[in-house]
């Protein structure tokens, strides 16, 4: 009798299992769209614009994929839960990353920023 109230009061496994999830998508989102900012690299060398990189481009599509899943994840965890502090921290942060990777996915397939100039346009300043 004891031990079916226990298990009345305890959270469902399902639900630690989906805040457990929400915190890891979160965490690797954050983590692609570091991984991105430090691949920016990839666009010039030696004074010359070569693109994004393949890894720019699976990163730039990798973090926001993740963010919705996260978000959509949230959306289930929370149903049912009394308390659920930390789904909706992570859903304010995972809104707020979502943000940044959209701009960041638009920067993979703006146009040259030196105009075809090199260097990002720097190129008359060395003269």
């Amino acid at each position: 009798m004891v031990m079916e109230t226990m298990n009345l009061t305890a959270p469902s496994r399902r639900r630690n299992g989906l805040l457990v999830g929400v915190v890891a998508l979160t965490v690797a989102s954050a983590a692609l769209l570091a991984a991105h900012v430090f691949f920016d690299g990839d666009t010039f060398r030696h004074c010359r614009h070569l693109g994004p990189s393949a890894r720019m481009y699976v990163t730039a599509w990798a973090a926001p994929l993740c963010s919705v899943a996260a978000l959509a994840t949230c959306a289930g965890a929370v149903r049912g839960r009394g308390r659920a502090w930390p789904v909706m921290v992570c859903a304010v942060l995972g809104l707020l990353l979502l943000c940044v990777q959209v701009v960041a996915l638009y920067w993979v397939y703006a146009p040259d920023p030196s105009g075809g100039y090199d260097c990002s346009g720097l190129a008359g300043l060395k003269q």
